[in-house]
């Protein structure tokens, strides 16, 4: 759960930062923590992160760390570049992001008070938060050709978005943006602040258009908005014979109640229906979210003679914290749907009474839906496929006998994952546990190689056999070799341009959220 009430928020905070500081800084002997609210809140990341980051055995001293040289007059840019800090000392600089190199590469924060939540990348943020909520014009793009030649193409629409409800599709080209031409003369910087203003933070966009699916042109505006969007791309069933394979194309792992167990249902109950015996989970674009809804994901595949309680996967936090020695986290209430702290017995019930150690935080599989006889699974990744994602082809890969597979591009690399820590009107997400399946494997933390390298065919929508992506798996799935250009969809194969190379440089405003967030801790 995300909590946006700042003002509830923001005095527990002022209740707690007095015990914080008896509780867990030994730097003097004051009899009351001094200094202002920015400084008390840049101590606390330093001192939260002693006892819960993932790597805390690392961190050196409160003095020698010195946590308020961080404060600025931008409280939030302080704390992300005291947080930035604290990831350095990450053990094999496993935090290191090479593509974003002054960004943590696990490790976020998020502000509750902002007035259009969505999930933070940091510093960037993501188009759709994980309530299923976006506020923008629905879309991720990508730069591809040359600096004096390139193409502005769409690579995702977001479900009932502004570009959604226009028609714009996936692999659709931006020839002109706010009457500007955006094919040629492309200059580090100057170019990405026009594309990301016009794009991602200015409140209305007016698009020249044309359509990968005819080469049409059109003109429209879209105004930005916020809206509600279903995680599921696309899903359908393909047959080869009697041989019926299920696609599905999923965004997010947004929370699972209010956003992704329906259609999620809904596209199973369908597989079930049509007889599906295997699978194509495309997670190209999928960066995580909720480990319920990447847990559900798992359950909904898994086939039915797998025996309920078989070991899904194992959480390792640190040994502070498996020991139940990382008592700040009294400092850390539960809080209903109504911001009310929790009680049992009279007592506040708070993170330190959770059990952190590997026993208790080992999840199990479930049989869940219609669909009990999948053989082998074929999921698309991308290096914008983390966490989460991550997470269930780990977790199914003991089970299937070698009949897991993965096609595309090498993952992210996240095994690990998190729940927030409130610091005043801000969650801090440290990188808290790892993740291993039931075999132990785990620690891709370079990401995991795929199968059959392909590149991301852009110019073709989800779903669509003639990307190349999905002609591999759905190949391997029928044939058992990884070819492009099975036989069975040359009868819809279009003639193909040259795939164009994607400019590395542009860095994007929104990018897709990336992450696993342990939300399962319940009263007991």
């Amino acid at each position: 759960m995300i909590i946006n009430n700042f003002q509830v928020r923001a005095s527990l905070f002022a209740l707690l930062v007095f015990s914080i500081f008896f509780g867990s800084c030994k730097k003097s002997n004051k009899e009351e923590p001094r200094g202002t609210r920015s400084e008390l809140s840049a101590d606390s990341m330093f001192l939260y992160a002693k006892e819960v980051y993932l790597w805390n055995e690392s961190l050196p001293s409160y003095d020698a760390f010195n946590p308020r040289q961080y404060v600025s007059s931008d409280e939030e840019a302080g704390l992300n570049k005291e947080l930035f800090k604290i990831t350095r000392y990450a053990t094999n600089s496993y935090e290191l992001n090479t593509e974003y190199p002054d960004e943590p590469k696990y490790s976020y924060i998020f502000n509750t008070a902002d007035a259009n939540p969505v999930a933070y990348v940091v510093p960037a943020k993501s188009s759709v938060n994980l309530d299923g909520t976006g506020y923008d014009f629905g879309f991720q793009v990508g730069l591809y050709g040359s600096k004096t030649s390139y193409e502005v193409r769409v690579l995702a629409v977001y479900k009932g978005s502004p570009a959604d409800l226009s028609g714009i599709k996936r692999g659709d080209i931006f020839t002109e943006i706010n009457g500007t031409q955006v094919s040629s003369n492309y200059i580090d910087g100057t170019t990405d602040y026009f594309l990301n203003a016009a794009l991602f933070d200015a409140s209305s966009v007016t698009l020249q258009v044309k359509k990968a699916s005819s080469g049409t042109i059109s003109n429209l505006t879209l105004a930005r908005t916020s809206y509600r969007s279903n995680p599921v791309y696309q899903d359908t069933v393909y047959s080869y014979g009697t041989q019926k394979i299920g696609y599905l194309a999923f965004a997010r792992f947004s929370d699972l109640t209010t956003n992704a167990q329906t259609p999620l249902d809904q596209a199973f109950s369908r597989f079930s229906n049509a007889g599906v015996t295997d699978l194509i989970i495309d997670l190209r674009y999928n960066g995580g979210g909720y480990v319920t809804t990447a847990e559900y994901l798992a359950n909904l595949i898994i086939p039915g003679t797998v025996a309920n309680g078989a070991t899904m996967y194992k959480q390792y936090y640190n040994s502070l914290m498996q020991s139940k020695k990382a008592t700040i986290l009294k400092n850390q209430p539960f809080l209903d749907a109504n911001d009310k702290p929790q009680y049992i017995g009279g007592k506040l019930y708070t993170y330190a009474d959770v059990d952190f150690s590997v026993a208790a935080r080992t999840t199990n599989f479930s049989k869940t839906g219609p669909l009990t006889s999948v053989q082998k699974v074929v999921f698309i990744v991308t290096n914008n496929t983390a966490s989460a994602s991550e997470l269930v082809i780990n977790s199914l890969k003991p089970y299937f006998a070698g009949n897991i597979k993965i096609v595309g591009e090498k993952t992210y690399g996240k095994p690990v994952g998190f729940f927030p820590i409130t610091i005043d009107k801000y969650e801090v997400y440290f990188s808290m546990f790892e993740t291993k399946n039931s075999a132990d494997a785990g620690g891709y933390y370079s990401g995991m190689d795929p199968d059959n390298t392909v590149a991301d065919d852009y110019r073709y929508d989800f779903g669509d056999l003639r990307e190349s992506s999905i002609a591999s798996a759905y190949n391997y799935l029928i044939t058992g070799s990884y070819t492009t250009a099975p036989a069975k969809i040359s009868s819809v194969s279009a003639a193909k341009t040259t795939l164009s190379q994607k400019i590395e440089t542009f860095k994007p405003a929104r990018r897709e959220f990336k992450g696993m967030i342990e939300n399962r801790f319940k009263l007991k």
